[in-house]
């Protein structure tokens, strides 16, 4: 019997079960592993400290996704329809909650489907006992867009079992613990838990406790590199430099007066205790805070040589408005909305916050909501069927879509397109339950298309109200199918 059908029969006694053949994915990444830790983003604190903390482009720019991320607002709701909520989803995938005004009525009629009537609140009034839903999902934020990564400690009761708290693991801290030699010979995840460390200490986390969320990441190596998400910053790790550099540069500018170079005599040359005394006298005047301090005489003809380059030539903040832009450009943001010069008016503004919700926020906010679907809200009592949602037609940016929705809800009621209660589903109100609100009607009286073609709405004749185009109803249709 060869070493291979020994340590595959050990393994099928060991466990109960059959292995046809060793999980090649695993051994070429992790066989030299032997249970460590997965090689992490030495420059996660980097991010944070030379990245969030201290560049005003990064801090700003994150800011706005954190404070926008944490204003949507959210919904727990209970799944009705299996099909229509895949339907919803797949939908959403595809736009990313926008698209064009006929796929937006498609989703909301799609969540009136999809879901019973009615909210629930969320299961833990606050995720623990020192910060807000709203600054969980804030912080959650901030790690996502700065290492890629989120990780949410799970906290349960020793005997109950039951979930007593949430709490945002530093991301730049943690390291992702793997199996033992097994991992090449199983279908299981690789990750046997995760180690939080500060310093020379460290506190390790069951898998288990740990929802790990992350960005996708095309670093493959044996030490396991792609288990981490992949920061955005990354790509902009230089221009970041670069940022901070032209900062320092501009701070020394201005304490040194913008003056570098040498100070010399036009006929004859100082000697060595007059360059002394001379360069020791510029240090008191510079010192001293009187009002005379910094006039000085001299019997020499003096001149002065300067070395640096001055702003004008340097453009410091050409380069700044370069670095500007490709932080945004890598962080998904618009340096529009960054309270530049060249951010343009109110329209572009408007235009450019529109943007950022469907093409930053929506993505990672349905990246975030899948994980508190599939791994949070599951494990809490009676919350089966039941999953987190969110409007982000409520947001002040999205109010001109939100107006256009209901003129082609109304619009669609008007033409029996839709029934009353499935646009008052679209526009979260409660359903009625007087007659007629199921059925199809006409031109706001509460009768069926039947009772319409046999009589007449109006007094006999009352000029009929035309519609805007004879193939209205017809356009609202095809739109809506397609």
């Amino acid at each position: 019997m060869g070493l291979r059908e020994t340590v595959r029969g050990a393994y099928d006694s060991l466990f109960g079960r059959k292995v046809d053949d060793v999980n090649k994915f695993n051994r070429a990444f992790f066989r030299l592993m032997g249970g460590g830790g997965a090689t992490y983003d030495t420059k996660g604190a980097t991010y944070i400290e030379e990245g969030y903390n201290i560049n005003p482009v990064v801090y700003s720019a994150i800011s706005q996704m954190a404070q926008k991320t944490a204003s949507v607002p959210l919904y727990v709701k209970e799944i009705e329809d299996e099909a229509s909520y895949k339907q919803l989803q797949r939908l959403r995938l595809s736009t990313k909650s926008g698209g064009t005004i006929a796929q937006k009525v498609k989703e909301v009629l799609l969540e009136g489907k999809a879901f019973k009537e009615g909210e629930y609140s969320f299961p833990l009034r606050e995720p623990n006992p020192t910060q807000t839903w709203t600054e969980f999902f804030q912080l959650a934020k901030v790690f996502l867009r700065t290492t890629g990564n989120i990780y949410i400690y799970r906290l349960t009761g020793e005997f109950s079992g039951e979930v007593l708290a949430y709490y945002i693991l530093p991301s730049h801290l943690i390291e992702i613990m793997l199996r033992g030699d097994t991992v090449t010979l199983s279908t299981e995840s690789p990750i046997s838990g995760y180690m939080l460390i500060e310093g020379d200490t460290g506190v390790e986390f069951k898998e288990e406790e740990v929802i790990h969320i992350k960005y996708p990441n095309p670093n493959f190596d044996s030490n396991g590199s792609h288990l981490y998400g992949l920061s955005p910053l990354q790509a902009a790790l230089k221009n970041i430099e670069s940022s901070n550099e032209a900062l320092s540069l501009n701070i020394g500018t201005m304490k040194s007066g913008g003056a570098f170079g040498f100070i010399h005599a036009k006929n004859t040359p100082l000697t060595p205790d007059q360059a002394k005394e001379l360069k020791d006298r510029l240090v008191d005047m510079k010192n001293d805070p009187g009002d005379l301090a910094r006039i000085a005489g001299t019997s020499a003809d003096m001149g002065f040589t300067r070395i640096s380059l001055t702003s004008d030539e340097l453009k410091p903040f050409d380069y700044l408005k370069w670095d500007q832009k490709t932080i945004c450009n890598v962080l998904g943001w618009s340096d529009a909305l960054l309270n530049n010069d060249d951010g343009g008016k109110y329209d572009k503004q408007l235009q450019e916050r529109k943007r950022v919700v469907t093409d930053n926020i929506v993505p990672d906010l349905d990246l975030i909501l899948k994980a508190f679907n599939d791994e949070i809200i599951e494990h809490h009592k009676g919350f089966e069927q039941k999953v987190i949602e969110y409007d982000i037609m409520e947001l002040p940016e999205m109010q001109d879509d939100a107006t256009l929705l209901s003129e082609w809800l109304y619009q669609g009621l008007d033409r029996a397109v839709f029934t009353r209660n499935e646009v008052r589903k679209a526009l979260r109100w409660p359903e009625a339950d007087e007659t007629g609100m199921d059925v199809h009607t006409l031109f706001g009286d509460v009768i069926t298309l039947e009772e319409a073609i046999e009589t007449p709405m109006l007094g006999e004749g009352t000029p009929q109200p035309k519609p805007e185009s004879d193939d209205d109803e017809e356009d609202i249709e095809r739109e809506l199918q397609a």
